[in-house]
């Protein structure tokens, strides 16, 4: 994905094709109108003119909102994708009111929307109720009394609330990308990940010791009268399962997490958890192949399963039931779950507030209802079919850049054409929305229709096996400001929410539209062929389609942009994971050049006009540094730098413009100046 937030968003895009019609057959022109942002789409007053291109490129086009903007006390970070989702959540919050305001018959979507909203926002019966909703689930972790046991409510973390040290989802199996197939994974750190149960510096002492604090806190709340000795084991434990996971870095490669396995291999290579048991609670003692992520990881946790108290393990589980289930909890343990989660480990100073986490609740819960109300309103059919044109028009830009590749080989080159050209794109919202007949909401009943939306979408996911592929499945909401690819099913999908400003506006000029939303179309496009996305086929097959040479080509560039990432340091002592983010970086980059192809071809061989005194080069690339306004707290940039896949965004911009020759050109950036790279030192893949 290229973006790490989400929202919902108001689209603009009726003439998107507009910007691009001398890649597509003509248009008749669209009504003149004035750009959201500015008198064409880019915000001069988002500037700093005092700072040099070639010094500090992000500060050059966002400097003066950096200055002027503060983030919000109840927010971890700030920045474009917040601007639109403070607008999407008022949308959303009149969609829920209407709803739960309303008559819709029982079992509607419209009905299951405004009680799932209604019941959340009814803070003096969830109140009145303290812990009850949640004591079945306590009492049958309390039950557990043999490793079969163990192995059971394992699942009851990963179906409902809680957690598991091994993870497990349904998904297009790599190297047989025509059924579905069980995935495991390591898991089960309440913390971020391993990193801050294993750095020593006093950063993460603090943390941990917070941690600690918080596990105590919550098992206080639920009556636990050794709840300080219990925490300390806890963390013990997490501590344990945190030495036994891979680095982050490891953890995303596409050939080494592919270790296919029968149960019977798991349970002789894995000895120390009843993976029998596990299969029958997860419902997939049937199946003949598991694939297993992070292979040498998983002997290790199972000795640890193995080798841990039982008591251990059901303090381990009752604290992160307490923990995930509290948001929706009396308010003591709501206000201990911010305390830590949002103040220490986000940074905020300030909970949100309560309709907000409503209208995300109903996001992550039956987010494709509240989708389906969203667009009817927001997205027009003419809207879609503009945003397809815009893909089609990038994508020529690729094909452009692959003829151009002289590192490349010919048969490369034509397997590269068939995967682009078999590449499909999503745009908007799902063919075919989610049905939730069989998810049961009642109002009135907050935790338990958290507890079955959970469970409904586990099942579903599970009833995938044996299924033939799902072609038209979204895993994100219309109404979530992001895109992805997707490598199993070699496919592009842009929601509704992100096709509007300053992503996009159709008012804008072409050059601020493809320096934006050009670039994340050229983005996502770009991870096909990243350095993961590379390793699979045009029909989403993990499988080598590279020749020899070229791989090595391929991978020499990719080092080197790994060595500069690695030199970046967003906090003091805390540099960037260049192999980490490498997959999101190279995206950048191949996702900036496509953008700026397809740009050049749109304008059909004619010099772009001088505004304000920016030429239309210059202009593309301060969109594309705008695109990307955004701060954070330290605790969240630094959650971010150690286990997110996506750089900050100040590196997104600096980090990626050094390395494009038409940027250099276009602000004229001279060897002295603090961004040069030497001609041989530039990264270029596409």
């Amino acid at each position: 994905m290229r973006k790490v937030k989400s929202a919902v968003a108001i689209c603009v895009v009726m003439a998107m094709a507009v910007a691009c019609a001398s890649l597509t057959k003509p248009t008749k022109p669209v009504a003149k109108g004035k750009a959201a942002y500015g008198e064409y789409g880019l915000s001069l007053d988002w500037m700093d003119k005092s700072v040099k291109p070639g010094d500090d490129f992000y500060l050059h086009g966002v400097g003066g909102w950096e200055q002027r903007t503060p983030i919000p006390e109840d927010r971890s970070s700030y920045g474009v994708d917040t601007i639109i989702g403070d607008q999407v959540e008022t949308d959303l919050h009149a969609i829920a009111e209407s709803a739960a305001a309303g008559s819709a018959p029982e079992g509607s979507p419209e009905r299951k929307v405004g009680d799932f909203y209604a019941s959340y926002m009814d803070v003096d019966a969830i109140d009145a109720k303290g812990l009850a909703p949640l004591q079945p689930r306590l009492d049958k972790i309390a039950a557990v009394k043999t490793q079969a046991d163990l192995a059971a409510a394992f699942i009851d973390g990963v179906e409902g609330f809680g957690v598991s040290p091994v993870g497990l989802y349904v998904n297009v199996d790599e190297k047989r990308p025509d059924i579905y197939s069980v995935h495991l994974y390591q898991s089960g750190l309440g913390l971020p990940n391993r990193d801050y149960y294993l750095k020593r510096e006093k950063e993460y002492e603090n943390v941990r010791a917070a941690y600690r604090a918080y596990i105590e806190q919550m098992l206080t709340l639920a009556g636990d009268r050794n709840a300080r000795p219990r925490a300390e084991s806890i963390l013990v434990l997490e501590t344990r399962i945190a030495r036994a996971h891979w680095p982050a870095e490891e953890a995303r490669d596409a050939e080494k997490t592919y270790n296919p396995m029968s149960l019977e291999d798991l349970t002789r290579e894995a000895p120390g958890i009843d993976w029998t048991a596990f299969a029958i609670a997860a419902g997939i003692e049937g199946e003949p192949t598991l694939i297993v992520g992070e292979k040498s990881a998983f002997p290790n946790i199972a000795r640890i399963a193995a080798t841990t108290n039982l008591d251990v393990w059901k303090a381990y589980l009752t604290f992160h039931t307490l923990d995930q289930a509290s948001p929706f909890l009396a308010k003591a343990f709501d206000d201990a779950n911010f305390a830590f989660r949002g103040k220490v480990l986000g940074g905020r100073t300030v909970q949100r507030d309560r309709w907000k986490r409503a209208v995300r609740l109903l996001d992550s819960q039956i987010g494709q209802v509240v989708g389906q109300v969203y667009v009817a309103r927001r997205f027009p059919p003419a809207a879609r079919a503009a945003a397809h044109a815009l893909v089609t028009n990038t994508k020529i830009g690729l094909h452009q850049l692959i003829d151009e590749a002289a590192w490349l080989d010919d048969a490369t080159k034509a397997q590269a054409r068939i995967k682009l050209d078999a590449m499909v794109t999503k745009v908007g919202y799902p063919d075919v929305f989610r049905d939730y007949t069989a998810l049961t909401v009642v109002r009135g009943d907050a935790l338990g229709n958290v507890a079955r939306g959970s469970s409904f979408e586990y099942r579903r996911n599970i009833a995938k096996l044996g299924k033939p592929i799902d072609r038209t499945e979204w895993y994100l909401s219309p109404q979530i400001v992001n895109a992805y690819y997707d490598a199993g099913k070699n496919e592009i999908v842009f929601p509704a929410a992100i096709l509007q400003p300053p992503y996009f506006d159709q008012y804008a000029d072409p050059a601020v539209n493809y320096g934006a939303i050009g670039a994340v179309i050229g983005h996502e496009i770009s991870h096909g062929f990243d350095d993961q996305g590379r390793k699979f086929d045009a029909v989403g097959k993990l499988q080598d389609w590279w020749t020899k040479k070229d791989a090595e080509a391929y991978t020499r560039e990719a080092d080197k942009l790994v060595a500069q990432f690695n030199t970046y340091e967003p906090i003091a002592g805390l540099k960037i994971n260049g192999k980490l983010t490498l997959g999101e970086n190279i995206a950048d980059l191949a996702g900036l050049a496509i953008a700026y192809r397809a740009y050049k071809l749109s304008l059909g061989g004619k010099p772009a006009p001088v505004r304000d005194g920016l030429t239309g080069d210059q202009r593309f690339f301060i969109a594309y540094a705008q695109s990307w306004a955004g701060k954070r707290r330290e605790a969240a940039l630094r959650q971010q730098v150690l286990s997110n896949p996506h750089s900050p965004e100040r590196y997104r911009v600096n980090g990626i413009v050094r390395n494009f020759g038409p940027w250099y050109d276009a602000f004229a950036v001279q060897p002295a100046d603090k961004l040069y790279l030497k001609p041989e030192e530039r990264v270029r893949l596409w």
